[in-house]
């Protein structure tokens, strides 16, 4: 049944309030990076234990993303999600306010729950509260302010840090979620939980090769990539030698590149299924060697970081796109699995950047990342052998 134009209106206003709470959520994820130097000096702590702050929050999406619709199977959709957004307020709170490590642990907890709830219901939130030809639409709403987000929250937080202190700056987000919040409660209509019976874990994915290999790829280009996004701050600052100025010029550089690159990306992927997956972390690999040699040159590092996000961003459009073709049906278990492993992989990613980096520098956690971009460039090249031996397989079974 067609939607009436005020239940159209409403509805794209709950999109756009999702759309909000995105953009908000993957700021306050990620604005430790762009304020990792000055936590770390306030907190008495080293870089590498103020960068567990991305890690814990990973660890707690993940927990939340495959095992909280087990305990949630029965609440409406509606209030589950502003619970959601809720968490995301205090942990603003709890981090603005945070005397000790231990408190800032705590708040950033409270994210990972935030964003691991958040990020496994939105599509099919989307799919419920639009008509089935504005379900593109609303997607495109809401990834549009990931992609505003992702744009603004590093040069903006760097530059917020350094006049008004950094928890003055994770503060600035706490009015704007609630505002979010708020909105969303108004718009977003009663959504009942579809089926409360036991559901299956997105884990029974990995006994198909394809997924494994495709899910191990996801993984290492997400651990190499946050190895290094997680440490640039300090990498700028102190290897480097850029001023506060150029460190907001050199992030905002990679945000603008990332929202090009998403685009040239979904366009190549009309023609191109696989190409892109295994030249993303190609590229970043050959980036991540560039970094480590070109100290010298303060402009040859920020032009490697403008291609850096060019083909960061572009890797979860490939990789969602991969998903719609091969899981068709299952799309929405393997959305699942696939938020897990990327918030496993930042969450590793930063943990184990941090330990390398306290322990033996930035150069040695650049050169692991290295590895792992590598591992995924291969990884993406057996997914897409399997995929089309498979392909073939079938191909000759329906013509026998």
């Amino acid at each position: 049944m067609p939607q009436t134009p005020t239940k159209a209106t409403t509805a794209m206003g709950a999109a756009l309030s999702m759309s909000l709470c995105a953009g908000l959520l993957v700021a306050s994820e990620f604005l430790p990076v762009s304020l990792l130097s000055p936590m770390a000096r306030d907190l008495a702590i080293t870089d590498g234990q103020a960068g567990q702050a991305i890690s814990i929050s990973g660890l707690f999406a993940v927990l939340t993303s495959l095992f909280a619709g087990r305990f949630t199977r029965t609440i409406d959709r509606k209030w589950l999600q502003s619970a959601y957004v809720v968490c995301m307020i205090l942990s603003g709170l709890i981090v603005t306010l945070a005397p000790t490590y231990v408190a800032l642990m705590f708040g950033r907890m409270l994210l990972g729950v935030a964003v691991g709830g958040f990020w496994s219901m939105t599509t099919s939130l989307t799919m419920r509260l639009l008509s089935p030809t504005e379900v593109p639409k609303g997607l495109a709403i809401i990834n549009a302010g990931v992609a505003v987000s992702s744009i603004l929250s590093a040069p903006l937080g760097s530059w917020l840090g350094e006049v008004v202190g950094w928890r003055a700056t994770f503060f600035t987000l706490v009015p704007l979620a609630f505002g979010a919040l708020v909105w969303q409660i108004r718009t977003m209509p009663a959504l009942p939980p579809r089926g409360t019976g036991p559901r299956p874990s997105p884990l029974r994915l990995l006994v198909r090769a394809e997924v494994r290999w495709a899910m191990a790829s996801v993984f290492l280009l997400f651990m190499g990539q946050f190895a290094v996004f997680t440490y640039l701050r300090p990498y700028l600052e102190l290897v480097v030698g850029l001023k506060i100025d150029l460190i907001s010029v050199a992030f905002l550089g990679l945000g603008l590149a990332g929202l090009a690159g998403t685009y040239v990306v979904s366009q190549i992927l009309r023609s191109f299924s696989f190409a892109p997956l295994i030249a993303i972390p190609t590229v970043m690999t050959v980036v991540a060697i560039g970094l480590i040699v070109g100290t010298g040159s303060k402009e040859w590092v920020i032009a490697l970081l403008v291609l850096w996000g060019a083909f960061a961003s572009a890797a979860p459009v490939g990789w969602g796109a991969w998903l719609a073709r091969a899981l068709d049906s299952e799309a929405e278990a393997g959305g699942g699995l696939q938020v897990a492993v990327i918030q496993l992989a930042i969450m590793s990613g930063a943990a184990a950047g941090g330990m390398v980096f306290d322990r033996f520098g930035w150069a040695f956690t650049f050169s692991a990342a290295i590895f792992l971009l590598a591992g995924s460039a291969l990884a993406a090249f057996a997914t897409m052998r399997i995929s089309r031996n498979s392909a073939n397989r079938q191909r000759k079974m329906a013509q026998a």
